[in-house]
Order: C-alpha cells, then sequence, then structure tokens
C-alpha cells in the first residue's frame, strides 16, 4: 500500500472555513426504528439535506475554491454518477467557474436534470458510457486535450478533505447531546468521505470506530484492502449508482488503510428493504447509496447495545420510478416474493386449478406472462408469486410438487432472468 494522501486534520478544518455559508450544517437524527433494533442510540446524519441533496458539495467546492486564476479561466472537468455532478455544477456556479461533466447512461434523469439546473449556463452535461468508469476515462481525456481542471469525485487530497467536513459537524452535533461517539458508520463508493472522516478523526477523535459500507456487487474497497492497492472489480453491479465504481481510489484506499477503519458490505436487496423502510417509516426519501450505512446495522455492524451510532445518510436523489424496483428487490431478498417456470396445458381451466390447488390462501399471482421458445406460439408462462409470508415458500413448493406441472424455479439474480422479463 503506497503512503497516505497528504490529508491532516487541519486540512479538514481549512475546508470548513471555506464551506461556511455553502454546505448547511445538516441535522443529527436519531431514529427510533435502527435504535430499537440496535439496542443503541442510533442517529442519522441527514446529509441528503444539503443544498445539492448530498455531502458531495463538499469535496467539490473545495477543489474548485483554491484554483488560482489562471486554473478557473481554463474551467474544470469532472466525471459523476450523479451527486459529484451536482456538488461542482453548484461550485461552478457560486465561483463563476465553467464546467464540463460526464455521466454515465446510468446516472437517474432526476441527477442529470439536476446538475443541469444547479450550474445554469456554467455547465455543459455529456452523457458517455455505460458505468462510472468509463465517465472518468471520457474526463480524463478531455482535461488531457483542453487543459481544463479535473475535479476528482474522491481520490484528490481536496477533495478527501472537503468530504471529512462531515466528521467536525458530526462530533460537534454529538457532543451537544452531551454524548460521546462510539461508532460512525458511512457509505463507500471510491472512499472519499470515509477517508476524510478517518483523516480527521485520526487526530481529533482517535477513539471513534469507523466502518464504511459498500453495496456487495460494487465491493471494490474492501477489494483494494484486500490485494493492498486498488485493483478493479470484474463484475459490476451498478443498482446503486452513487457507489458503483469499479476501482476504488489510491489515496482513499491508502487512507482508510492507514487510519484502521473497517468496510463491509450489504447486499442490495437488503438495502432496497431498508430504503423502503427509510421511505415508509421514518418519512425520509434516500436513494440508494445514501442507505447503505443503516442498511448494514444489525447484519454486517453490530453496535454494542447502549452505545452512541451515527449512520450518515449521504443523499437524497432517488428517481421516484425507481421504487418499483426497489420494492421487487426487497421482495426477493425478503422470501416474500418467487419466480417459476411453469408449463400449462393447453386445456380450459388449467390456470385456475393452479389458482385453487397451488397458491395458499394469502398468496397471489405478481406476474404470469407467456414465454416464447422456437417456432412455438406460446411457451411455458414465468410465474411471479408474492407470499403472505416467508414461511410459506416449503409449502408452495410441495404444493406445485404435486400439482404434476412441470415447474422449473427461477433465480432472480440469474442475468438470464432479465431476457425471461
Amino acid at each position: 500500500m503506497s503512503s497516505p494522501a497528504p490529508v491532516t486534520a487541519a486540512d479538514v478544518e481549512r475546508a470548513a472555513v471555506r464551506l461556511d455559508g455553502v454546505a448547511v450544517r445538516t441535522p443529527l437524527q436519531r431514529n427510533a426504528r435502527l435504535s430499537a433494533l440496535t439496542g443503541a442510540e442510533v442517529y442519522l446524519k441527514r446529509e441528503d439535506l444539503q443544498p445539492v441533496r448530498s455531502y458531495k458539495l463538499r469535496g467539490a467546492y473545495n477543489l474548485i475554491a483554491q484554483l488560482d486564476a489562471r486554473e478557473r479561466a481554463l474551467g474544470v472537468v469532472c466525471a459523476s454518477a450523479g451527486n459529484h455532478g451536482q456538488g461542482v455544477a453548484l461550485a461552478c456556479q457560486l465561483l463563476g467557474v465553467r464546467g464540463r461533466i460526464f455521466v454515465p447512461r446510468t446516472t437517474p434523469r432526476q441527477k442529470r436534470d439536476r446538475m443541469t439546473a444547479l450550474g445554469g449556463t456554467a455547465l455543459e452535461l455529456v452523457v458517455t458510457g455505460d458505468s462510472y468508469d468509463d465517465a472518468a476515462a471520457a474526463a480524463l481525456a478531455e482535461a488531457a486535450a483542453s487543459g481544463a481542471v479535473l475535479v476528482p469525485a474522491f481520490d484528490d487530497a481536496r477533495t478527501i478533505a472537503g468530504q471529512g467536513t462531515v466528521a467536525i459537524e458530526v462530533a460537534e452535533q454529538v457532543e451537544e447531546l452531551g454524548r460521546s461517539l462510539d461508532l460512525l458508520v458511512a457509505p463507500v463508493g471510491g472512499g472519499g468521505l470515509l477517508a476524510g472522516t478517518a483523516a480527521w478523526a485520526r487526530e481529533r477523535r482517535p477513539g471513534w470506530r469507523l466502518v464504511g459500507v459498500e453495496p456487495r456487487g460494487a465491493a471494490s474497497m474492501a477489494a483494494a484492502l484486500a490485494a493492498g492497492r486498488p485493483v478493479p472489480l470484474e463484475h459490476l453491479d451498478g443498482f446503486v449508482d452513487g457507489a458503483a465504481v469499479r476501482t476504488s481510489g489510491l489515496l482513499t484506499t491508502a487512507l482508510v488503510a492507514a487510519c484502521g477503519a473497517g468496510v463491509t458490505a450489504v447486499d442490495e436487496g437488503r438495502l432496497c428493504t431498508e430504503l423502503l423502510a427509510l421511505y415508509q417509516t421514518d418519512g425520509v426519501i434516500a436513494e440508494p447509496a445514501g442507505g447503505l450505512a443503516s442498511a448494514a446495522l444489525g447484519d454486517g455492524v453490530r453496535p454494542e447495545p447502549g452505545s452512541t451510532v451515527v449512520c450518515v445518510l449521504s443523499g437524497g436523489n432517488n428517481d421516484v420510478s425507481r421504487y418499483a424496483e426497489i420494492l421487487e428487490r426487497s421482495l426477493v431478498h425478503e422470501g416474500l416474493k418467487h419466480y417459476f417456470l411453469v408449463e400449462f396445458p393447453q386445456e380450459p381451466g388449467a390456470l385456475r386449478r393452479f389458482l385453487d390447488d397451488v397458491l395458499g390462501p394469502d398468496d397471489d399471482i405478481a406476474l404470469f406472462e407467456y414465454v416464447k421458445r422456437s417456432t412455438r406460439e406460446t411457451g411455458p408462462a414465468l410465474v411471479g408469486i408474492e407470499l403472505g409470508a416467508a414461511a410459506d415458500l416449503p409449502g408452495l413448493l410441495e404444493r406445485l410438487s404435486a400439482s404434476g406441472l412441470t415447474v422449473q424455479r427461477v433465480d432472480p439474480d440469474d442475468p438470464a432472468f432479465r431476457f425471461l422479463l
């Protein structure tokens, strides 16, 4: 592992001065649901309430504010999955600097629209590639060709210092409550937030336990720590768009390793269940990356009973159209939704008998459509069944087996499943 990035607590504190009046001091809110779940006192650091609805404004503004006149005249360029771009856009508008932002095609429309609205005439948005890393390569090439200043989303000491200002606020707010912090949990994409927090806490609050949470399908920081250097992931699940980074940062990885922060991963399905709980129980609209920290509680992260825990809710830029997929993934994760390929005999009443003889009293067919195979007009039916309770699955499987029908269970995580829909 290379030497840690040159980020000190003093760097983070100077960043906090620059951000005064730009980034808001977001609330620290006790969460009754998570406190009851863990037996700890759990608070959410509401970075979704920043002007750009995420903490990313902190790092972007801190970097651009330090550019000299020549650099500002050349403009800035960046790659973003959405939130960093919004931070850059607002920073460009506030500082009078022209910016060009590259985003992958997977970036939700809501985030693209917010970038253009925040940046106004100071901003040009370019959509390219299928992942953050594709956009990053395009941004790097543009910077080399035009001389524009690259504003990294995470792997720059100035960005890291800006993100670390979250830790200063957390320390102040917890102590204002008359408590001392035991555990801080933060989401991890490229690692800027965790690295900045670790850099400040190592000097100012060495007693804090720090844990970063990645999506299981994009656990690049864990891979880097295991290898002793950043390594590209062979497979990347882009569902958690704000944390879908194929290769973690060189500087961020070194800082996380040097400061001894822990890293864990959470299943995307478990994350979706947490996003729904935040929405339905807590009244919080969180984007997938924003729910990573709290989703890990009670699973990969188990606080001591009675301890004080802060989870950074990093962003709230969620497109409402995504809730259908969030609900679907949650139901599958909770064992409430299952899929089967069923060969129905081509005779009247076949479906009716299936409903009467196979489904339980609280079960429901959530999807039914025929799947064509070769030249046949009809093929097996893809049937999605939503159970009343996860414990009802063995009974359903027994009734399917006794039905005399040819049934094949389908794994929703199998990429081939999507081709059936």
